[in-house]
């Protein structure tokens, strides 16, 4: 379900042709009149006739032209018959979880900023929608992991980090979501290096309705302690044209300046 479509059809279809290849092996070893119309001139067009007899027996097609006669092919086309079915069943299902099932396409920054906010500093990622499915009730829940403890008896440890906001009503076009960092905060005082020694690890789980499936969504990510930008901002990710529409710049999310 969580393949990409071109690995998966190509999973089935490779499933389908080593199937009906070890039937129809098993078919060609059965000899000559036990399957009707088999006969040919040459061991290769016996095997492809055998081949056709097997996708017709597997997709229950029969066209009339082959025919198992002996008590042998009558129970391998049968079995085969019961595997095609169990085998087209799974693999529809599969199919339909995969065109159901709702996934949340949100795109983050590539780095997290440590920026000036109101007189302080304080952690910023942004993320954008990257699918035309309406999200609302878009809730952001952040936690920084670390690692401490002396030599030995090394522990992780989870912290929640309170935002700025933690939900918006819904999600048009970005948003920055931001951690102040304040006398409250894990990363108050903390440096680069103190980070580095700590593996701070910042976990994000988004929640959302998704308006067109009628269904929950969620995204997640992290950033690591050296994908951290300190001292800089967020650059604009959206203009206005000369209709007056506002024009959102995916590409432009993470663009950040330096200080």
């Amino acid at each position: 379900i969580t393949m990409g479509w071109v690995p998966v059809l190509g999973t089935v279809c490779l499933a389908y042709v080593v199937e009906n290849t070890v039937f129809a092996l098993i078919y060609f070893s059965l000899g000559p009149g036990q399957i009707q119309g088999l006969d040919s001139p040459t061991m290769f067009g016996r095997f492809l006739t055998a081949f056709f007899f097997s996708a017709h027996t597997l997709t229950t097609v029969g066209y009339g032209n082959f025919a198992p006669t002996g008590i042998a092919a009558n129970f391998l086309a049968a079995m085969e018959a019961m595997i095609g079915l169990m085998g087209f069943a799974l693999a529809t299902g599969l199919l339909f979880g995969r065109v159901s099932k709702p996934s949340a396409k949100v795109g983050f920054s590539e780095k997290m900023l440590v920026a000036p906010f109101q007189g302080g500093t304080s952690l910023q990622f942004r993320v954008v929608n990257l699918r035309s499915n309406v999200l609302i009730e878009l809730e952001a829940n952040v936690m920084l992991m670390t690692v401490e403890g002396p030599p030995g008896q090394l522990q992780r440890k989870f912290q929640t980090l309170t935002l700025e906001r933690d939900r918006v009503y819904f999600f048009p076009l970005t948003w920055t979501v931001v951690h102040p960092i304040d006398e409250a905060s894990p990363f108050f005082g903390k440096t680069a290096a103190e980070l580095e020694r700590l593996q701070a690890e910042v976990l994000i789980l988004l929640k959302g309705f998704d308006d067109t499936f009628s269904q929950m969504v969620n995204a997640k990510y992290s950033y690591r302690y050296d994908e951290l930008a300190w001292g800089a901002r967020f650059s604009p990710a959206f203009h206005i044209d000369d209709a007056g529409q506002i024009l959102l710049e995916v590409d432009q999310v993470g663009k950040f300046a330096p200080k």
